[in-house]
């Protein structure tokens, strides 16, 4: 949160990051906040970007063409927000850095990158785990896109859509019933009321 952001890898040693990691099975994702750590984790061949603060349209277009998805970490950039610079949400105007997080946030949706779900838990408390779907929606994505982000889409991305993500005859599956209707209001989450193994 204090100073500057740097890239840490150039982009050649990104490409044999990635290529040896491919080499061994295995995906990779780049934790990446910076438009430029972003150009080179998407042209290295990343699956996923974590956070991804600082995001210009041109690199979500850059995203978008190459089906690398973003997982956008909303709650932890409201968490550092408040811890760092004392801000309470629904008080005064937002931190500069929370103004460019949520202007990055949109311009991966209107560029139609796929967004993932996980919202860097342990930077704000474990069990509120929803506050990310609540502010994937009140950043912009519908209470439906935001669940399926959560479930068929992480399953997508992550390569586990042969087994989670559906409710399917010998899939895996934690499911959760809920008071309300969770595909009008995300917070419905909240109110649980049996859960399923």
């Amino acid at each position: 949160p204090g100073g500057a952001q740097r890239n840490t890898f150039t982009q050649e040693e990104l490409r044999v990051l990635v290529e040896t990691a491919r080499g061994a099975g295995r995906p990779v994702s780049a934790h990446a906040h910076t438009a430029e750590g972003m150009r080179r984790a998407a042209l290295a061949g990343v699956e996923t970007i974590e956070h991804g603060d600082e995001g210009t349209p041109e690199v979500f277009r850059l995203m978008k063409q190459r089906g690398v998805a973003l997982c956008p970490t909303l709650g932890a950039a409201e968490a550092y927000a408040s811890y760092f610079s004392g801000w309470v949400k629904g008080r005064g105007d937002l931190p500069p850095r929370l103004v460019a997080k949520l202007a990055s946030f949109r311009a991966a949706l209107a560029a139609g990158v796929t967004i993932c779900f996980g919202g860097d838990v342990g930077v704000f408390p474990h069990g509120d785990n929803v506050r990310e779907l609540e502010l994937m929606v009140e950043y912009g994505m519908t209470p439906l896109a935001a669940l399926e982000a959560a479930t068929s889409g992480n399953a997508r991305v992550f390569h586990l859509d042969d087994r989670l993500g559906r409710i399917a005859p010998g899939f895996l599956a934690d499911l959760v019933a809920v008071e309300g209707d969770p595909t009008k209001d995300v917070s419905e989450l909240r109110h649980v009321r049996l859960v399923l193994k």
